[in-house]
């Protein structure tokens, strides 16, 4: 089964990459989501398949958040958990703000940082877009795969190398990428009118290499903070039986939510 392709009846979960990624992350877990979710992967505008937003939006969390959901509606899901990792992650609290979410598991979450982190230098971008015809030739000698995967990755060796490949060149080529880069630099996200009623699990891989744990005052109220033993930024190669795990528990949060009295 591919990420597309969902799994059923089950309460629905949609699955969010990350900035510069793809629906394709993914890949690893919806099988074993599939039990007990009818697992949902869409594309971020502007990322994999998906066309940019119109001219004149601003790609930011919010505004990409509303996109998935118009997506999700066009399909008569209304209500939906949800799962994002890295900018993802920020989308999917969106939506929890938008009163979209039953419940909101972050891997590595963006944004929840105290002020704005300003522009980054895209040296590393820029040349790889001057030299993208050489990149998959590069990719197949496997030092430079590792390499070039380490920053996704605790474990690059365990993303197949067509895989990795295609996580490489999704950053690449991306047209939505400097938007969505550029918005998510600008803002943070803000904890404070964050709706109680929607449980939020934030979890950080312990070998992330891109973001930071979140400081408690950055994070929802009464979110759940765990860190993800041996795993990167993006975990779903790393360990796709700890990642599908923790996305269940958190959206069995919402249940228990429920019967909990107030």
């Amino acid at each position: 089964m591919s990420a597309a392709d969902g799994g059923g009846a089950r309460e629905p979960l949609l699955l969010i990459h990350g900035l510069g990624a793809s629906k394709a992350v993914w890949d690893p877990v919806v099988p074993l989501l599939a039990r007990e979710r009818e697992a949902i992967a869409l594309d971020l505008p502007g990322f994999g398949a998906a066309p940019p937003l119109p001219p004149g939006v601003e790609p930011t969390a919010a505004a990409l958040a509303a996109a998935l959901r118009d997506q999700l509606a066009a399909r008569g899901i209304e209500r939906f958990h949800v799962a994002g990792n890295s900018l993802g992650a920020w989308v999917g609290l969106e939506l929890g703000r938008a009163g979209a979410a039953l419940s909101v598991t972050c891997i590595s979450p963006a944004g929840l940082w105290r002020k704005p982190i300003g522009p980054s230098e895209s040296v590393t971008r820029e040349w790889a877009r001057r030299l993208r015809p050489l990149v998959p030739l590069a990719l197949r000698v496997a030092p430079l795969r590792r390499r070039a995967l380490l920053t996704f990755a605790a474990h690059p060796d365990r993303i197949p190398p067509a895989a990795g490949r295609d996580l490489v060149l999704g950053w690449i080529d991306a047209d939505g990428y400097e938007g969505a880069n550029k918005a998510m630099r600008e803002h943070v996200f803000e904890p404070a009118t964050y709706p109680a009623e929607v449980p939020v699990t934030i979890a950080w891989g312990e070998h992330d290499r891109l973001v930071g744990p979140p400081r408690e005052e950055c994070r929802p109220a009464g979110a759940r903070f765990l860190v993800l033993p041996g795993v990167g930024h993006t975990p779903t190669w790393d360990n796709p039986e700890l990642v599908a795990r923790t996305l269940h528990e958190g959206c069995i949060r919402s249940a228990m939510a429920k019967q909990s009295p107030r």
